[in-house]
């Protein structure tokens, strides 16, 4: 998740078992709540579905609590199915983040069939781009690209951001934005009065990364009218607080060296790649590396550190493909550091305004940091990597000086009610990706301990989001979409990751 979230071992889980806790009253969907017809958004990249989609806005109060608070829009578009026949329930999605921008994501959703058989409704969470109010940060933006030209876990880093995050909430409160009520169990009354307004009986939903925590939220408090639930690279609520990235970035990581440790030639030609990963995070961190490197898609060098934080979070992120990250440990030894510096430099080229950083930090700070401390992240860390240095492993992977951050945003403490185990007989497929460092495949172990008919389906390989990235995964999500209790699993049994990239010694 934060477009994020992560896999546990055993130690890790029993840190998480520690803070569930009991639910509160989930917000009810408004009676005030309707759908207003309107163009479909002006995207940054052409987006042909929405040249057939009947697009809108949902109209919604900011917070329900509090009688007479402001209307909000989120937007919306229904994109038609393409099968002449199309099934009577449509398809619900829920994009990961928070705060990732969901337009964007059409175009992989239809490439992956999504809309095949079952119109696709797609609905911006509250607060993100297209939304108004819009939570975009682009104050967090400039820094974002400036940071690879810093060090990871630095002093003048932590500074910046939080400079940055400051500028941005007071911004945002300044508008009158009520930065409390940007959280999953409003992002889940939302959908539930999306199905109502849009006049759908039934649909089916599909949530990854976060959108799979905001999926299962939304099974627990709003189950009407749901007919089945597909969640991908799976972060079950209960699970979902911030050490937890730790464990998942070791399971995730650590399913790629083991993959390349049963491969001959890979073993062979890079025998030890744990140990080697660990040596430059050690060595990098005690004498980061500052060099010029261009970005992978072209433009000007720009100035990049590469400490043992950052060569580790390029991990996390899936920057360097699996299938090369044998090699590119290999080059990062033997002083060729060229794989890595692009990687990061890929941060310098941020598109201002895209993610919108007041939603993740709303749902963040409310729901994943409340109850945990900075000695909680570093015994994750720990338990994880050990022996690597206490600097790398004291800021979760991907959300480096969280807890600062969250002492400046100042949401109230929402994990009451949302660090809950959904239990449900609605049929729920869950899908996940071995080589995910972000949210680890054992997580989807977790969410479906109490979902009594659900199908758990491992995709050897893959990374995270994993319907986009495999035919197999997108034949068992269609299948699933036709018989919920009865998904064709059957290609699954003959995948195997890629073969390793092999560079010359």
């Amino acid at each position: 998740m934060a477009k994020h979230l992560r896999g546990a071992s055993a130690a890790a889980a029993a840190l998480l078992c520690l803070t569930a806790v009991a639910a509160g009253p989930a917000p009810s969907p408004s009676a005030a709540a309707r759908f207003v017809p309107g163009p479909c958004p002006k995207t940054a990249e052409p987006v042909p579905a929405l040249d057939k989609a009947r697009c809108g806005f949902l109209e919604v109060p900011e917070n329900r609590a509090r009688p007479g608070a402001r209307t909000i829009r989120l937007a919306t578009a229904v994109i038609p199915a393409t099968s002449a026949d199309p099934a009577a329930d449509p398809v619900v999605f829920m994009a990961g983040g928070p705060g990732g921008e969901t337009f964007d994501d059409i175009p992989v959703l239809v490439d992956a069939g999504v809309n095949r058989d079952h119109d696709l409704v797609v609905m911006a969470q509250r607060g993100n781009r297209y939304d108004q109010p819009n939570l975009a940060c682009p104050e967090v933006d400039r820094f974002n690209a400036h940071y690879p030209g810093l060090g990871y876990d630095s002093a003048r880093a932590k500074q910046l951001m939080l400079e940055a995050f400051r500028q941005c909430r007071d911004r945002l409160t300044a508008d009158g934005t009520d930065l409390g009520a940007y959280n999953t169990l409003e992002n889940a009354a939302d959908f539930a009065a999306l199905r109502t307004a849009l006049g759908i009986a039934r649909w089916n939903v599909y949530g990854y990364s976060y959108g799979s925590d905001l999926a299962l939220t939304y099974l627990r408090t709003h189950p009407e009218g749901i007919r089945a639930v597909a969640l991908d690279s799976v972060a079950p609520p209960q699970s979902a607080i911030l050490p937890w990235g730790w464990p998942s970035a070791r399971e995730g990581i650590g399913a790629i060296l083991d993959a390349c440790a049963a491969e001959p030639a890979c073993k062979s030609r890079y025998p030890d790649p744990a140990a080697t990963l660990a040596e430059q995070v050690r060595r990098l961190e005690a004498e980061p590396l500052t060099l010029d490197a261009a970005p992978p898609r072209g433009g000007a060098p720009v100035k990049v550190v590469l400490d043992g934080g950052a060569v580790l979070n390029l991990l996390v992120a899936n920057a360097i493909k699996p299938r090369d990250l044998p090699a590119a440990l290999d080059e990062l030894a033997h002083g060729n550091p060229e794989r890595f510096a692009r990687a990061r430099a890929a941060d310098s080229v941020q598109a201002t305004g895209m993610t919108a950083h007041g939603l993740t930090q709303s749902v963040a700070c409310a729901e994943w940091v409340p109850g945990t401390s900075p000695s909680d992240v570093l015994d994750a860390g720990r338990r994880a990597f050990p022996g690597y240095p206490r600097t790398v492993l004291a800021q979760a992977p991907q959300l480096p000086f969280e807890q600062d951050v969250c002492r400046i945003w100042n949401v109230p403490d929402r994990a009451a009610g949302q660090r809950v185990a959904t239990a449900s007989a609605v049929p729920v497929l869950l899908l996940s990706g071995t080589f995910d460092a972000k949210t680890g495949a054992s997580f989807a172990r977790e969410a479906a301990r109490t979902l009594s008919r659900s199908t758990s389906v491992r995709i050897p390989g893959v990374t995270h989001w994993v319907v986009p990235q495999s035919p197999c995964a997108a034949r068992v999500f269609a299948t699933f979409l036709a018989r919920p209790t009865a998904p064709d699993t059957g290609c699954v049994a003959g995948l195997a990751p890629a073969p390793f990239t092999l560079t010359p010694k």
